[in-house]
């Protein structure tokens, strides 16, 4: 299908959806129907974010099925435990739905109790959600009727490592990561903890060994390099206010040099257009933020055969709304960059 599809977001006032709708306003091939926002209903997209005025006239409105199945593509940008409530009455209606939160990730409904704190309401569902890392999956995601957006910090991890992995320059096991966040990836509400007073001028790492990313972390690299990884993963938060920086240590299992591994990245990655990648490159989150690109580098330290890999992305455009279109365009058959670059 190509042609007009039209579209509705549900938690457009969020900050992925705020994102979501300004990407989907300059896709040449989409008409945005309706945006959903129950807490802000009845106010106007650009009363709350007026970087819109004169742009998006579209009033705000609580979420009904009725209004959203006029569309032909639903977008949840919700938090966890939500969307489950949601999806199976629109896939009835036979919608295509792109969820860019947590809730259909994880196959094991147990794993995602454990880690999201409360049970799932629509377990007959998570077999047939696909996992949308484009790059990694794209022919699964072209006959996806329910796509499950990856989270933010998997995104920076699971593609520099998937490559590196299957060709069994690295170790599984032993692997550990750390990542950087700018605060937006805790979303809009209120909490003393996302307080200036509290975030400026301090680093803080939180959810450490129990963050709901670590199990889609582990499935991901699984399904995608055939290899049970054991990972530490500890995320960190500082005081910016987008973008995710990933720090990625791993044992050599084999005697390589620099061109070895930026080889074996061309092997994934050479045509892929939103990915960047280089032995040289030391990225940077001023090179990636408002860009759906993830940028990839990394060293070597022979004397402990130790690979140090770097990746740093925008966590609410490549690491959300972004990879969100990117998969939309693949489902809908539109040009994979259409209205991202």
């Amino acid at each position: 299908m190509s042609g007009t599809v039209t579209v509705s977001v549900v938690g457009a006032s969020g900050y992925s959806g705020a994102e979501l709708v300004q990407l989907l306003l300059r896709h040449r091939g989409v008409r945005l129907h309706k945006l959903f926002a129950s807490s802000s209903a009845g106010k106007s997209f650009a009363e709350l974010y007026p970087r819109f005025r004169g742009e998006v006239d579209i009033v705000l409105e609580t979420y009904s099925p009725e209004a959203a199945c006029q569309s032909d593509c639903v977008f949840l940008a919700l938090p966890s435990g939500e969307a489950m409530h949601l999806v199976p009455e629109l896939l009835a209606r036979g919608k295509k739905i792109i969820d860019l939160g947590g809730d259909f990730r994880l196959k094991d409904a147990a794993r995602y109790e454990r880690f999201y704190a409360h049970a799932h309401a629509a377990t007959e569902l998570l077999p047939q959600a696909v996992y949308g890392l484009t790059e990694l999956n794209r022919a699964a995601i072209q006959h996806a009727t329910l796509l499950a957006n990856p989270g933010c910090y998997p995104t920076s991890i699971i593609l520099p490592l998937v490559p590196l992995l299957q060709s069994e320059i690295i170790s599984p096991e032993r692997i550990t990561i750390t990542s950087m966040s700018g605060v937006s990836g805790a979303g809009r509400h209120a909490s003393i903890d996302l307080h200036f007073c509290e975030v400026n001028e301090s680093v803080k790492a939180y959810k450490v060994g129990e963050h709901q990313h670590l199990p889609e972390i582990e499935q991901a690299l699984f399904d995608f390099s055939g290899k049970a990884v054991s990972i530490s993963f500890v995320p960190h938060l500082i005081p910016i206010t987008r973008g995710i920086y990933t720090t990625i240590h791993a044992t050599l299992l084999k005697d390589v040099s620099a061109s070895d591994i930026e080889q074996v990245y061309a092997n994934f990655y050479a045509h892929e257009p939103f990915v960047r990648y280089s032995a040289t490159l030391v990225p940077h989150l001023k090179g990636v933020v408002h860009t759906n690109f993830i940028d990839i580098g990394f060293r070597i330290r022979k004397e402990t055969r130790q690979l140090i890999v770097l990746s740093a992305i925008d966590n609410l455009l490549k690491g959300a709304a972004g990879q969100a279109v990117q998969n939309f365009n693949l489902m809908f058959g539109f040009e994979e960059t259409e209205g991202l670059k």
